[in-house]
């Protein structure tokens, strides 16, 4: 668990599980223009991978793979959630 400095407490506890325990660091943050196939391989069949995905959305996290993703891949997911959350706010309570 981690405490946020506003008083909500996160549950960390899926990284434990993640497939990427024990993976060298480097392979999930590649240099520009290199590949990500290698990283997005290990995080392919892991059960965490939705919580990891979800972490880097809600943490905007600016680099790495995380959940499968790339900084791109989860910008454009953040970006698809933004919308989807503007237009479910602008429909009119039934």
């Amino acid at each position: 668990m981690l405490q946020l400095d506003y008083g909500v407490v996160e549950d960390l506890s899926w990284k434990a599980r993640a497939n990427c325990m024990g993976v060298d660091p480097d392979l999930f943050y590649p240099e520009r223009g290199e590949s990500t196939r290698e990283a997005k391989a290990v995080c392919g069949g892991c059960v965490v991978r939705e919580a990891c995905l979800d972490y880097a959305v809600v943490h905007a996290e600016k680099f790495g793979i995380w959940g499968g993703k790339s900084e791109r891949e989860r910008r454009t997911l953040r970006r698809a959630r933004a919308a989807a959350l503007k237009a479910i706010a602008a429909k009119p309570a039934s």
